[in-house]
C-alpha cells in the first residue's frame, strides 16, 4: 500500500510558483517566531508529562494537518505528498555532549505517541553516533531543540545543495516574558512547496494547539 499519492500539477493553485522555483530560483526560506508555550509547560507539570515530547506530538499534528508540509518527490522527480509525517528528533547525550537522531511512528492518539517517544528517547540515551534507531522511514521531517539560546533567528545550508521539501523545526530556550513564556520556533521549508502563508498557517496553528491542550480528551483522564 503507498504512503502518498501524486499531485496534480495541472490542477494546483501553485503550480507556476512550484516550476518558478524549481527551475528558476531554487532557494528556501526560514522564519523564527516567538510563541507561548506557557500553557503546555503548565499541562505538562500537572500531568507529570515531559515538555519536549508533547512539543513534537503538537509540532508533527500540525504540519499533518497542512499539505504543503507533506511534499516531496518520488524516484521519478514526480511532486507527491505523503499521507502523514514522522518525526525525527534529536537526542542530547549529557555526558559527552554529543547528540544521535531517532524517530518515532506519529499517531494522533497522544497517549500512544506519548508513551512510544518516550521509549524511544529511552533506548537512545544509551547509544552514540548520529542514528540510534535503524529504519527511518522516508515520510519523515526534523525537528531539534537548542535549549542553551534564546535566538531570534536561525538558518542552516548545504553547501551546493538543492533545498529540503521536508520541514525543518528548530527550538530554542524559553523565557518568561510578561506573564508569558516565549520559546522562538525556526522553519526552514524549500520555496518551492510553501510561501510565508503557509508558514503564518503553521505558527498559527501550532498557538492555537498549545492554548488549547488541557482541552485535549486524553489528557483529562
Amino acid at each position: 500500500m503507498e504512503h502518498y499519492k501524486k499531485k496534480d500539477m495541472e490542477t494546483w493553485e501553485r503550480k507556476d510558483h512550484y516550476r518558478y522555483y524549481t527551475e528558476k530560483l531554487k532557494v528556501e526560506f526560514n522564519v523564527t517566531v516567538s510563541l507561548d508555550v506557557k500553557n503546555v509547560l503548565d499541562v505538562c507539570h500537572q500531568k507529570q508529562l515531559k515538555f519536549y515530547p508533547v512539543m513534537i506530538y503538537l509540532v508533527t499534528k500540525v504540519l499533518n494537518q497542512i499539505e504543503n508540509f507533506r511534499m516531496f518527490l518520488n524516484g521519478q522527480g514526480e511532486l507527491c505528498v505523503w499521507n502523514q509525517l514522522n518525526p525525527n528528533y534529536t537526542v542530547f547525550h549529557d555526558d559527552d555532549k554529543t547528540f544521535s537522531d531517532c524517530w518515532t511512528s506519529y499517531s494522533d492518539d497522544f497517549t500512544v505517541f506519548y508513551q512510544n517517544i518516550i521509549k524511544d528517547m529511552k533506548m537512545a540515551e544509551g547509544k552514540r553516533g548520529i542514528k540510534a534507531k535503524e529504519n527511518q522511514p522516508a515520510d519523515f521531517y526534523c525537528i531539534s531543540c537548542v535549549p542553551w539560546i534564546p535566538f531570534t533567528s536561525c538558518s542552516s545550508r548545504v553547501a551546493n545543495g538543492t533545498p529540503s521539501y521536508f520541514p525543518i523545526i528548530t527550538m530554542g530556550k524559553y523565557e518568561r516574558e510578561e506573564g508569558k513564556v516565549k520559546m522562538p520556533i525556526n522553519l526552514t521549508i524549500a520555496h518551492a512547496v510553501c510561501d510565508g502563508y503557509h508558514a503564518g498557517l503553521f505558527f498559527e496553528k501550532l498557538q492555537d494547539e498549545m492554548n488549547y491542550l488541557n482541552d485535549c480528551p486524553v489528557l483529562l483522564r
